[in-house]
């Protein structure tokens, strides 16, 4: 008795079982490839840019998956530095479409107030290589009057955001109020209603707000027309390019420990940046996902409030934000600085599972006698800690047992290659290797694309 093959009805026996014909191989089951993601393993500020860049020269697509204008990637090309807000850092390659994913919430008049910036670099057609998901929620002037409010109210409590208006762009999500790119390419009377009702929401909770809302819809009528032949229906289109084996990078905004749910909560960005961020903010399942590569500081740094263990309020911490040129690319905010800390990089690495590590900025690091590693937490008792505390009042009290190794006191700057750094620039590299577990693939050691080592 024969057997068709799976999507046909199959023809049993009596006693219910197929023939022994020979299994046929399903139709439409292919082997597609797989994502690699790039995400942040400590507070934001690793040089995710810098490792995207490097990255998108071999890839087809760079999406970004969360966030929005709050996060800043820095990418020096041929002498020419460029600061991403909103666009994906490998537009810079010619051959690479950059998709903004679902995930990310954009603000229209920052997305072209940044293009603008771009083109005077030389950057001119990106209007061949950006694309933008249909799904992705608007991030209005309103959200970002509310989030200086909101601020406004917590006085000292101030979570110190960057008053982009992601998070109230978020909770407008939440509540299943905010509008999306798709609202405003579809019927502008509805979306026109939609808008007016969340001014008038936010208008009951914040009295002081003011918005022009006549003048708004106008401007918004304007970037519907001029973001219409950038839109696409994302999900569809990176799952279709992954079919055809395509080369797709995923790249992470903000960081781990700044995630929603796994950071240092309320100290935290309204988002996913860890790698279920990926999945939800693309639409892609997990087992589309190769590689996931943690780029991580040779040291720790962190912008605005919060609970950081290893952070240096001294000499030390100052030499690493000079040398380092600790600015926030957004905020324009002095980062606070600290010796890396390796609780949080075995945290954010069960979380996130990294293949491999990117370490950047270790030529920050040259001038040091001896540097330190923040290798575990004790409590006030003297007890060493298990497991990452989810409470910033425990994490604020921990004291940090640290391991101490020699420096290597030379300009390594211009090192192209894992034989000619320092010894002790390697090992410390490799004890970075060994208490993580996780391999390190690539050493920062300047700004440039040309400053990366790469080990394997």
């Amino acid at each position: 008795m024969a057997t068709k093959s799976r999507g046909d009805s199959q023809v049993c026996g009596e006693n219910g079982n197929s023939s022994d014909s020979p299994r046929k191989r399903p139709r439409g089951v292919t082997s597609a490839a797989k994502a690699t993601v790039v995400l942040g393993a400590q507070w934001g500020d690793e040089g995710k840019g810098k490792v995207v860049d490097m990255l998108a020269t071999e890839a087809n697509i760079v999406c970004r998956c969360q966030g929005g204008n709050n996060a800043g990637h820095t990418v020096v090309v041929d002498g020419s530095e460029f600061d991403f807000h909103l666009v994906p850092s490998g537009i810079v390659n010619p051959e690479c479409k950059s998709v903004i994913g679902n995930g990310v919430v954009i603000h229209l008049p920052g997305l072209f107030d940044e293009l603008k910036a771009c083109e005077k670099k030389g950057l001119t057609d990106w209007k061949d290589r950006l694309l933008i998901s249909d799904r992705a929620h608007l991030v209005f002037d309103l959200h970002q009057s509310v989030d200086g409010l909101q601020e406004a109210e917590k006085g000292t409590q101030s979570l110190g955001t960057t008053k982009k208006g992601i998070g109230p762009a978020y909770s407008s999500k939440a509540t299943r109020n905010g509008l999306r790119i798709c609202d405003l390419l579809g019927d502008f009377d509805q979306f026109t209603n939609r808008y007016k009702t969340l001014v008038a929401n936010y208008g009951r909770m914040f009295p002081a707000l003011k918005v022009d809302v006549e003048s708004e819809l106008k401007r918004y009528k304007e970037y519907a027309e001029i973001i219409r032949p950038l839109v696409v229906e994302s999900v569809s289109y990176i799952c279709n390019a992954l079919k055809d084996g395509k080369k797709v990078l995923v790249e992470g905004a903000n960081a781990a420990m700044l995630d929603i749910d796994f950071g240092t909560y309320p100290y935290v960005t309204s988002s996913n940046c860890s790698i279920g961020g990926v999945c939800t903010g693309l639409g892609l399942p997990p087992s589309s996902i190769g590689d996931i590569i943690g780029v991580v500081k040779a040291y720790t740094t962190r912008v605005g409030d919060g609970p950081f263990p290893t952070e240096q309020i001294n000499e030390i911490g100052q030499s690493l934000q000079t040398r380092g040129h600790e600015i926030g690319v957004t905020t324009k905010r002095v980062r606070r600085c600290g010796w890396l800390d390796i609780q949080v990089l075995l945290f954010t690495s069960i979380v996130n599972g990294y293949t491999a590590l990117c370490l950047t900025k270790l030529d920050i690091l040259d001038t040091f006698k001896t540097i330190k590693i923040g290798v575990s937490y004790l409590d006030s008792n003297g007890k060493r800690l298990t497991y990452f505390p989810a409470s910033t009042a425990e994490l604020a009290k921990v004291q940090v047992e640290y391991m101490e190794l020699p420096g290597w006191e030379q300009d390594i700057s211009n090192v192209r290659s894992w034989d000619d750094l320092p010894q002790n620039a390697k090992k410390y590299v490799e004890t970075i290797e060994d208490l993580l577990n996780v391999p390190v693939k690539w050493i920062g050691v300047g700004k440039g694309r040309e400053s990366i080592i790469q080990l394997y």
